[in-house]
C-alpha cells in the first residue's frame, strides 16, 4: 500500500506531534456510560474518578467533555465542585470513553494546529459495538476547527508516545499486528509516522502486558518524561507472566538511541500488584499517566501502597513544576484502560514548557 501523494503531508507543512508535556489548550474526555465496559457496581466509582480528574486538570487547562445528552450534561455539571469555569461540556454522542485511541491526534507547526484523524477499528475489530467511535473522532476533528489530515490507516493514540523532537515509542505487537494494517510493512508504517507526526526515529519495543486487549499499547509499558528520558515498567517476580516481556523491552530501551544518536536515560518503575477481575488479569500500570499543564495524573491501585508511593516519587522527580496526583484506578482499569487511555491533549501554540 503506497502513501497517497495527492496532498501535502503534515511533515511537508512543518507540523509535528508535540510531546505531552508541551502546553495544551485543552484535554478531551468522554463521560463514562457503556454498561458493558463499566457495569453496575463499577460505574459510580468510575464517575468519581472522572470528577477527580476533571477537577485537577481544570486547574491548568480547559477540559472538553463529551456527553451523550442534555440530561447527562446537567447531571455532570452538578457533580463538579471546582474548576467548572474551565470545563466545556459538549453534547456529542460516543460509544465509549477511549478518547486516546479514537480521538484525533493533534499536531502543530510554528503558526497553527492541525488534527490527524487515523482509522479506529476497535483494536483489531475486537468490539463491533465500539467501531462507531471512529466517527466520533472524526466529528471531534472537524469541531476543533483545525485542518484535518487523514492518513487512511489504522492507528490508536495509545500505541505511540513521542518526545516531540523526532523519537517515538511503539510496539511491534500492536503496529505490526495483522488485525491493523496487514498490507503495510514496518518501514511503510514508519513512513506514515514520519509524514503525519514528524517521527524520524521510531523505537520498536516488542510486546505489552497481560490483560491488555489493545495488543500491546506502549502507554502501559514505557513513556517519555522528557526529551531524553524514558520511564519503563519492570516486573521483579520471574514467575509473573509480565516478567519476560518487560525485561525484553527494558533491554531494548537500554540499547536504543534517540533521534540524534545518543543513548536514552531509562528509568525503571516497578509494576503494581496484579489487579484481577472475574475475567482475569487487568492491565494495571503506572505508565498510564497523563501530563496536564498543571498536574500529572498517575494511576494508583491501593493493593501495593509502597509501590504506589515509589511510582509517584519517581514521576515527581521529573515534573517538579507540576502537581503529581495519584488517582485510584481500580475501577477504571476494570474497563481495560487507564487515565492516559481516556484523555487526549489538544496542544497550544504557546512556547514549550517542562
Amino acid at each position: 500500500m503506497e502513501l497517497e501523494r495527492n496532498h501535502r503531508t503534515p511533515l511537508e507543512l512543518g507540523y509535528r506531534m508535540p510531546a505531552e508535556w508541551e502546553p495544551h489548550d485543552a484535554t478531551w474526555l468522554a463521560w463514562p456510560k457503556d454498561p458493558l465496559t463499566f457495569p453496575q457496581g463499577i460505574i459510580d466509582r468510575v464517575e468519581a474518578t472522572y470528577v477527580r480528574m476533571i477537577e485537577e486538570l481544570t486547574s491548568g487547562e480547559r477540559v472538553n467533555l463529551l456527553v451523550d445528552d442534555l440530561e447527562t450534561s446537567r447531571r455532570v455539571d452538578g457533580m463538579i465542585s471546582r474548576g467548572r469555569s474551565n470545563l466545556e461540556i459538549i453534547v456529542l454522542k460516543s460509544a465509549d470513553v477511549w478518547m486516546r485511541d479514537y480521538g484525533p491526534i493533534f499536531v502543530k507547526s510554528k503558526e497553527s494546529i492541525g488534527a490527524t484523524k487515523w482509522i479506529f477499528n476497535a483494536w483489531g475489530n475486537k468490539y463491533d459495538e465500539l467501531k462507531n467511535d471512529d466517527e466520533t473522532g472524526a466529528k471531534i476533528a472537524v469541531r476543533s476547527g483545525f485542518h484535518v489530515f487523514q492518513p487512511k490507516i489504522v492507528l490508536e493514540g495509545g500505541s505511540i508516545d513521542v518526545n516531540g523532537i523526532g523519537s517515538c515509542l511503539t510496539t511491534k505487537q500492536c503496529l505490526l499486528n495483522s488485525n491493523r494494517n496487514p498490507g503495510l510493512t514496518q518501514g511503510e508504517i514508519s513512513r506514515y509516522l514520519r509524514d503525519y507526526l514528524g517521527v524520524t526515529n521510531p523505537l520498536w519495543l516488542d510486546s505489552g502486558i497481560e490483560g491488555d486487549d489493545t495488543d500491546g499499547h506502549v502507554d502501559d509499558i514505557a513513556r517519555f518524561v522528557n526529551q531524553d528520558t524514558v520511564v519503563c515498567m519492570r516486573e521483579e517476580d520471574p514467575n509473573n507472566p509480565n516478567y519476560d516481556a518487560l525485561k525484553r523491552n527494558y533491554e531494548l530501551l537500554r540499547h536504543a538511541r534517540d533521534q540524534d544518536g545518543r543513548s536514552l536515560n531509562v528509568v525503571p518503575i516497578k509494576m503494581p500488584g496484579q489487579v484481577i477481575s472475574q475475567e482475569g488479569p487487568l492491565p494495571a500500570s503506572y505508565a498510564n499517566f497523563y501530563i496536564g499543564n498543571a498536574c500529572v495524573l498517575v494511576p494508583i491501585f491501593g493493593g501495593e501502597r509502597e509501590r504506589d508511593r515509589e511510582a509517584l516519587r519517581t514521576l515527581e522527580s521529573f515534573f517538579p513544576k507540576r502537581k503529581v496526583v495519584g488517582i485510584n484506578c481500580e475501577a477504571l482499569v476494570y474497563g481495560f484502560g487507564g487515565i492516559h487511555c481516556v484523555t487526549q491533549q489538544q496542544p497550544s501554540l504557546a512556547a514549550s514548557s517542562t
